[in-house]
């Protein structure tokens, strides 16, 4: 079973994908900001993130950067508002594996992530 890390500061958005994701079978951790995040990923193997980009005390970008510096193997689904832009394509210039603009669909949220996982 894959084991999945939602960073999302929105505690009702992360609810919502890992009710979504847990329904598909994944395990699901949820992080409220970024220092949260870096504290599971040193005590989970986690086969994915998905993460905001606007977050308390550490950015997404931030916390994209750290994630390829210590966990460079486990890939990144950016979650965020569309308008960010640059913040995105800063994102997948660091390598993260897709983006999904909110609101978002649920049904497509979990096409990306078994897409990302195969």
């Amino acid at each position: 079973m894959s084991k999945v890390l939602v960073v999302e500061d929105n505690e009702m958005v992360a609810n919502a994908v890992a009710f979504k994701l847990q329904r598909e079978g994944y395990e699901v951790i949820i992080a409220l900001d970024g220092r949260e995040a870096q504290k599971e990923l040193a005590a989970h193997q986690f086969q994915l993130i998905i993460t905001d980009i606007m977050l308390p005390y550490m950015n997404g970008i931030e916390l994209i950067e750290f994630v390829k510096n210590n966990y460079e193997s486990i890939p990144i689904i950016v979650l965020s508002v569309a308008n960010q832009e640059k913040m995105i394509m800063n994102a997948f210039q660091l390598g993260v594996k897709d983006f999904i603009a909110k609101p978002f669909n649920p049904n497509e949220l979990i096409l990306r992530v078994k897409r990302v996982l195969q």
